[in-house]
């Protein structure tokens, strides 16, 4: 079914770029241009990434944050 009738993006390919990582309608839009044009289909995208078309943040590997005292203390250390 299409999201997008302006620029023909369905909701397959939503979710596609949403698995790769586009999980805002503007992120979608960046990837594909749907909601760029008319505005019409931001709605339905942003239902479609609620829906779970996004991965979960808790199945997303944990991001370690260093600082440089932390390098640093880390290569004093080794």
């Amino acid at each position: 079914m299409y999201v997008c009738s302006c620029f023909g993006i369905t909701e397959r390919q939503v979710r596609e770029h949403a698995e790769t990582g586009a999980c805002t309608p503007r992120q979608i839009a960046g990837a594909c241009k749907a909601g760029t044009d008319c505005g019409s289909c931001v709605r339905k995208i942003q239902a479609l990434l609620g829906r779970g078309a996004c991965p979960r943040r808790e199945a997303l590997d944990p991001v370690v944050l260093t600082t440089a005292a932390t390098t640093a203390a880390a290569a004093a250390a080794a």
